[in-house]
């Protein structure tokens, strides 16, 4: 199986909204309860596009297969090197490499980009795969909120996990 990563096209949306709401509905990795539809996802596209943000596209065979983007950890200016990632693969295609080339390549774009810090916000500690792929591409767990969401019945947790962009904290901006 061959993974093309691209940037993302408006065309994509429907793909992107779909595997989005397959996740939200009948699973724990987005705290979200109702998913959002195509013009709520092209929103969130277009925002990080008009920052300067990879939004990227994972195609199987000319199928959209997942995607992956980043956004403003936090909104503080503090924060302004830090971003927070977000990669989400077709349910149907898990366990095939997908999440880690578009981790990768997600890495690389915001590296090339001047950021210093990326940070995952895991839905829920037995989230293991993701946060497998996550220290698989060298992000370690920085942090666990306890019983912080409520979904599916459940009480959830968030796994926050960090790694360093470029030189990281080595030198000053």
């Amino acid at each position: 199986m061959s993974v093309k990563i691209r940037a993302s096209v408006d065309g994509d949306i429907a793909a992107v909204t779909a595997i989005y709401a397959h996740h939200v509905e009948h699973g724990v990795a987005s705290f979200e309860l109702a998913a959002p539809d195509e013009a709520e996802m092209a929103r969130r596209r277009e925002s990080a596009l008009a920052a300067g943000l990879p939004y990227l596209i994972a195609e199987v065979d000319g199928l959209v297969a997942g995607f992956a983007s980043a956004g403003p950890y936090r909104a503080r200016p503090a924060y302004e090197r830090t971003l927070e990632n977000t990669v989400y693969v077709d349910a149907a295609l898990h366990g095939r490499g997908i999440g880690g080339v578009l981790l990768s390549a997600l890495i690389e774009a915001c590296t090339a980009l001047g950021y210093r810090q990326m940070i995952a916000v895991v839905g829920d500690s037995d989230n293991t795969a993701s946060i497998r792929l996550h220290e698989s591409h060298g992000f370690e767990r920085a942090g666990l909120l306890r019983s912080v969401g409520f979904k599916h019945g459940r009480w959830l947790d968030s796994v926050f996990l960090q790694r360093s962009l470029g030189d990281g904290d080595e030198n000053l901006p």
